[in-house]
């Protein structure tokens, strides 16, 4: 019960072009991008991610900056990234500017930590960065499952929308201090009433605030460990980085 299945797949990029562009909110810009070697690709956790090569000024023999993203969504010939916008760096500046045409190459997944839908509930936390996995993961839980999410954005513009069949109850925060973010959670989160029986939590954010959220709930909470997953999908003052929690 409850085990996560590890799946492991060789390294293969696609070469891929952007076939739309939307702005989603006022902090995310969604991207299609097209290309006929999606037809074997594979995402089979809803916090997979792939990584994607931009290229950077300095001459044709500059090395292109590699960062991970989420897949939104995905078929046989594309696949939807959403860009959160924030510090300013390689993504950043390549997904203000995109427009239909231009091409990338895309990477992975190489693997996936798939967790079953067989707990008893379910709580997802995050900022803006972590909505593609929040989204994927809310939209494809089991009929009735007890969901909640935490999550908090730039603004009440910033918000959005999830189909799904799950029991499931959102909660928004704006951001007013960026610097107690894991304290304006964690006053949220106390007046959450785990339901009966097994839950699991995930956390994307920050790594300060992630691994922050991660204590509370191992240390405050004393949820099971291994029921606790944290990511740090940003560093603050650390343009597009991403930083593994660690025990």
């Amino acid at each position: 019960m409850h085990e996560v299945t590890r799946i492991r797949r060789e390294a293969r990029h696609r070469a891929a072009s952007v076939s739309s562009v939307v702005q989603l909110t006022p902090v995310m810009r969604r991207i299609v991008f097209s290309s006929e070697e999606f037809a074997d690709f594979e995402s089979a956790s809803p916090d997979d991610h792939v990584k994607i090569a931009f290229p950077q000024q300095g001459g044709p023999d500059s090395k292109p900056a590699k960062r991970d993203f989420t897949p939104r969504l995905f078929d046989k010939n594309s696949i939807t990234i959403d860009f959160a916008l924030h510090d300013a760096g390689p993504a950043t500046q390549w997904a203000n500017q995109a427009k239909v045409g231009d091409s990338l190459m895309i990477g992975g997944p190489r693997g996936s930590n798939v967790v079953p839908d067989d707990f008893d509930w379910y709580i997802f936390i995050g900022d803006e960065t972590a909505l593609p996995a929040i989204g994927r993961w809310v939209e494809q839980l089991r009929m009735g499952v007890p969901v909640a999410t935490y999550i908090m954005t730039e603004g009440a513009d910033d918000r959005q929308m999830f189909k799904t069949a799950s029991s499931y109850r959102s909660t928004w925060l704006v951001r007013s201090n960026a610097s107690d973010e894991a304290t304006a959670i964690k006053s949220e989160l106390a007046g959450f009433v785990a339901p009966p029986g097994d839950g699991f939590v995930w956390i994307g954010a920050e790594a300060a605030v992630a691994r922050s959220l991660r204590d509370y709930f191992l240390k405050d909470r004393q949820h099971p460990k291994a029921w606790v997953k944290a990511s740090g999908y940003w560093q603050r003052g650390v343009a597009d980085a991403d930083v593994k929690i660690e025990d």
